[in-house]
């Protein structure tokens, strides 16, 4: 039952992948009266380190932890100028992060890439999500806890990610144990921007289960962790293990330098962070079992809520109250969707069809989506795989590459543009089946991010899954679930639950299977899978030798 507040708003920021952006949220019915994006200012570094003419090596993606300060000095004083409101009315702050974002700090939390000694030094940098070279860590990880049996490896589908805390953070160890050696707490982005707000650090219960392995309160043993390098047993002790927060809790009052950033007032409520994926599902009202939310931007990410816990293969893990409290939270994904879009658009696009869609005023996607939607499911006789980023669920294996099946001298850009749209969207029926086939049911795709504008690949992902497909109501998903959760942590709402159908909002079933696209589609599907097996379960494993080439080549320059 919510307080009476009257006009009491909360502020969410939602940390991206190349952005981050702010929102001003009225707390009795979710009205978003103002909200501001803020760039950051040195995007993804995936190529040198600021300052630097020195290359990455490939698979890495960086970032600088001072952009995200920008945001708070940026986009939320913007976003109350926007919205016309007195920041006097704000009575909390939440903030949501791409994960599985890991910072190497100080034991004051400072960053060690702004140490003199350390800022040529990359590993001292943000590692970004989609930073996968710590694959080969990885890879040792699961099959060191395949061979023990550890209890904890099936409940991320038997495969630990290279994205997450433990394989990016023996990575760390092994490349630069100077770093590591002068790291006192290995901490996710999510948890060291509320470090940034509050002055406490607090380590979430979301990142903590989903990314850091820790489940049934416990995290792997001393033992394991030294079996894989003698210096890795006290990473949890030493580097790793802090109180955990709980979703939707107060981790602390906004600080009076936080408050000087923002122009918030001091002392209101800060919420434990949390993850992008994670706080969008109370925004588009899934807080029941079977709604699938998939969170679409460069990446999209699928949270799951269930009744009861089930093995999934390929998934990227199960929390209980990993996104409401009282269910089985499920996590999978992919690690490219709108990642791919843009890389076609921006290199395998000739010049002419910039021209034409100039011509039409519009955008190159929306150029490309008119005539792919012209043509009818299966003319285009192309079938892709969407691993251009690698994949996450259900493989997790970032060592896998995209392909493109079919092409002739007669292919077009637009018909690729369409089998790439298509390919994500099997991708997701992958993941679908993943579910369904393990007793956890999905009886509609909740969609969220900035893709649901695009209603051919709306139509598309209907058709292929066959099932209903919802649209969230706010166009600021993320930002909007952190400023629900900054409402329980100020305490107007009881619950996330609550918080949830006071102020969220969906579109429901505003897509449906067209029965005839479905049909083909269900031919073509059949098809995907099959290649999808044989490049990524060891029929030929070419592309693992291909990126082990590129690495070579690479590194002999």
């Amino acid at each position: 039952m919510a307080n009476d507040r009257g006009d009491a708003l909360v502020v969410g920021v939602d940390f991206g992948t190349l952005s981050g952006r702010a929102v001003v949220v009225r707390v009795r019915d979710g009205a978003e009266l103002g909200s501001a994006v803020h760039e950051f200012g040195h995007g993804v570094v995936d190529r040198s380190l600021p300052g630097s003419d020195r290359s990455l090596p490939p698979d890495w993606a960086l970032q600088v932890p001072r952009d995200y300060l920008d945001v708070l000095r940026t986009a939320v004083p913007e976003a109350i100028r926007d919205a016309g409101v007195d920041a006097s009315a704000v009575i909390g702050i939440g903030t949501d992060f791409t994960a599985c974002t890991m910072i190497p700090v100080t034991e004051d939390g400072t960053p060690l890439c702004e140490l003199p000694e350390f800022a040529d030094n990359p590993h001292a940098y943000v590692k970004l999500w989609k930073h996968h070279a710590a694959q080969p860590q990885a890879d040792r990880i699961n099959a060191l806890g395949a061979a023990r049996g550890e209890k904890w490896l099936p409940r991320y589908g038997g495969l630990i990610s290279s994205e997450w805390e433990f394989a990016k953070g023996l990575q760390l160890l092994e490349e630069a144990p100077e770093v590591y050696d002068a790291m006192a707490h290995w901490v996710e982005a999510a948890d060291w921007i509320i470090w940034q707000l509050t002055g406490n650090y607090v380590r979430n219960a979301c990142t903590a289960g989903y990314k850091g392995i820790l489940q049934d309160g416990e995290y792997p043993s001393e033992e394991f962790l030294r079996e894989l390098h003698p210096d890795f047993g006290g990473f949890v002790k030493d580097k790793l293990d802090h109180p955990i927060g709980q979703l939707g809790d107060r981790a602390g009052d906004l600080s009076k330098l936080a408050a000087y950033w923002t122009g918030l007032p001091a002392g209101i409520a800060v919420a434990v962070g949390n993850v992008d994926a994670h706080v969008t599902a109370p925004a588009a009202q899934a807080v029941e079992p079977g709604r699938l939310v998939a969170i679409m931007g460069t990446s999209t990410c699928h949270v799951l809520s269930g009744a009861e816990l089930r093995e999934v293969p390929g998934m990227c893990g199960v929390v209980r109250g990993g996104i409401v409290p009282g269910l089985w939270g499920y996590e999978a994904g992919q690690s490219g969707v709108g990642d791919i879009f843009a890389w076609f658009t921006e290199h395998q696009v000739p010049p002419s069809y910039h021209e034409a869609a100039r011509a039409a005023g519009k955008s190159l996607h929306g150029h490309l989506t008119d005539l792919a939607a012209k043509q009818r499911v299966g003319e285009h006789g192309l079938l892709a795989l969407d691993w251009h980023s690698g994949n996450r669920s259900v493989l997790v294996d970032h060592e896998l590459s995209g392909v493109v099946l079919g092409q002739t001298l007669a292919t077009r850009p637009e018909d690729v543009y369409r089998a790439l749209l298509e390919a994500t969207a099997f991708g997701t029926r992958m993941i679908v089946h993943a579910f369904t086939d393990s007793g956890v049911p999905v009886t509609e795709l909740v969609v969220a991010g900035g893709l649901i504008r695009n209603e051919l690949l709306m139509q598309i992902y209907a058709d292929v899954t066959n099932l209903p497909l919802s649209t969230i109501g706010s166009a600021q998903g993320p930002a909007l679930g952190s400023a629900m959760h900054a409402a329980v942590a100020a305490g107007a709402y009881e619950d996330i639950r609550a918080a949830a159908y006071a102020m969220g909002a969906v579109n429901s079933g505003v897509y449906q299977p067209i029965p005839e696209n479905a049909a083909v589609y269900d031919q073509l599907f059949a098809e995907y899978a099959a290649l999808h097996d044989h490049f990524g379960r060891g029929g030929n494993d070419v592309m693992h030798r291909l990126r082990a080439l590129r690495r070579a080549a690479v590194a002999g320059r």
